[in-house]
């Protein structure tokens, strides 16, 4: 699946009906990290999770699907990112989706960078920035 430069932000959500319409909340961290602002229009694209690819192009749609969650982000992905915290050894911590975290060298507390996903690892990945 090609994912737009376009993009501001990915989440999962439910479907809900609220009187007359049907209603897809965007999560308030998103709004919070300044991806989102209320009030403006978005185009919103929607993916059927029981329809979706497989991650990988080994993977089969016969096998049977892992039940850890995957992570958020897949190598060579470019994101959005807003640095939250310096890790131990001074690289820029970003977290997205379920708190995944994103380690971007050279990235300061406080930035909003794009970077590019370089390395995923199941509990974090390590992003690079393309642009600050």
């Amino acid at each position: 699946m090609e994912i737009s430069d376009q993009l501001l932000c990915l989440f999962s959500a439910e479907v809900t009906v609220k009187d007359d319409a049907y209603v897809v909340e965007v999560p308030r961290s998103e709004v919070e990290a300044g991806s989102v602002d209320p009030g403006d229009v978005y185009r919103v694209a929607l993916i059927s999770q029981a329809t979706a690819e497989p991650d990988d192009e080994s993977e089969s749609a016969s096998e049977p699907a892992s039940s850890e969650p995957q992570p958020p982000v897949e190598q060579g992905e470019i994101r959005y990112v807003e640095i939250e915290d310096i890790g131990k050894q001074g690289d820029g911590i970003a977290r997205v989706e379920r708190g995944y975290v994103i380690i971007v060298p050279g990235a300061e507390i406080g930035e909003r960078v794009k970077v590019e996903v370089t390395e995923v690892k199941s509990n974090f990945a390590v992003g690079e920035v393309i642009e600050e």
